[in-house]
């Protein structure tokens, strides 16, 4: 047995035992070995780390049982976009475009002028789910509504789930107003109304003029109301996040279709444009935006574009359990999971 005397207290080390120092960073070296290594005659009481099976375990009198442990929780940062609403379909004046996906996040701000969210708190062992909307068909050409965009969601047991709403439909020609949703679609000419966004995910859409230029309301986007018919019925403008590690605009609002020159864009962060002149569809969103379809010009829709859901934990806790293959990358010291289809991560 040797005794070593310190300045922060007694160490005494006897057959791989070390009891350390008199402070904080002191601690407790248990015996380390395999299977076959186990003491002979053990006590109740004994403890050691097997390496056979990669765990504690103790002597209970009898046999030896594992000591089960578990990992601190820790804080999970997240990004949640439902699918974008297809865009509607005229016959013959001009569609709305669709609205975004609801955007939720914690890592910056949310949609429809919402502030960041609580940081969720992940557990070792416990597995998510993760669901990722589809984005809504656009309106088949004729007087035809878009589809709405489909949730997207973040759940858990442990844990609130977190769901963003599918982006609003599209108005159908003939002066139907847009539908609801996590941003509201813009109306159709002649005076289609708007269909409303919303609290804390995106803004409503646009409502369409009524003129002889038939401009339909632009879809609502997370960061911006659609532009009503008035001027060209460009989309809602998205929001940008760093959740990623760069910054990326997404659930940008539909362009209306009109009956000018012009062309009404789609909103930044995915927005498809709408249908202009004579017989034009509307322009399909980007996928993996939760981008809102264009509306058309005397033709069909565009297609809503698809959700995503994004999560960053710390990588000193990362577990690298996943299914739904998502992107994995660093930033700093951090993982970001990017899923751009349904699939689960397991704390």
């Amino acid at each position: 047995m040797t005794v070593t005397v310190t300045e922060n207290g007694i160490s005494i080390i006897q057959d791989n035992v070390t009891v350390g120092g008199g402070n904080g960073t002191g601690g407790f070296d248990v015996p380390v070995g395999t299977t076959a290594e186990r003491p002979g005659s053990p006590t109740a009481g004994t403890v050691r780390y097997n390496t056979t099976e990669s765990t504690y375990e103790g002597y209970d009198g009898s046999n030896w049982v594992q000591i089960l442990t578990t990992g601190y929780p820790y804080t999970a940062d997240f990004l949640v976009i439902a699918g974008g609403g297809g865009g509607g379909a005229s016959g013959g004046a001009s569609a709305g475009g669709a609205g975004a996906g609801g955007y939720r996040t914690s890592y910056g701000t949310s949609g429809g002028g919402g502030s960041a969210e609580s940081s969720l708190t992940f557990n070792v062992g416990i597995t998510y789910t993760v669901t990722v909307g589809a984005g809504g068909a656009g309106g088949a050409s004729g007087d035809n509504y878009g589809v709405k965009g489909t949730n997207s969601s973040l759940s858990g047991s442990d844990i609130t789930t977190i769901t963003s709403t599918g982006g609003g439909r599209g108005g159908k020609g003939g002066g139907f107003a847009g539908g609801s949703g996590g941003s509201g679609g813009g109306g159709a000419t002649n005076t289609g109304a708007g269909g409303a966004g919303t609290s804390g995910q995106g803004y409503a859409g646009g409502t369409a003029q009524n003129a002889g230029d038939f401009r339909a309301g632009g879809g609502g986007g997370a960061g911006g109301v659609g532009a009503g018919g008035g001027s060209l019925g460009v989309g809602g403008t998205g929001v940008a996040s760093t959740i990623t590690g760069s910054s990326v605009t997404r659930a940008g609002g539909g362009g209306g279709g009109t009956y000018t020159g012009s062309r009404a864009s789609g909103g930044a962060g995915g927005g498809g444009a709408g249908g202009y002149v004579s017989s034009t569809n509307g322009v399909a969103a980007t996928t993996n935006t939760g981008g809102g379809g264009g509306g058309s010009r005397i033709g069909s829709g565009g297609t809503g574009g698809s959700g995503v859901v994004i999560l960053r934990v710390p990588t000193a806790s990362y577990s690298g359990t996943t299914t739904g293959s998502p992107t994995v990358t660093t930033d700093g010291s951090d993982t970001i999971l990017t899923f751009t289809s349904s699939g689960s991560y397991t704390g």
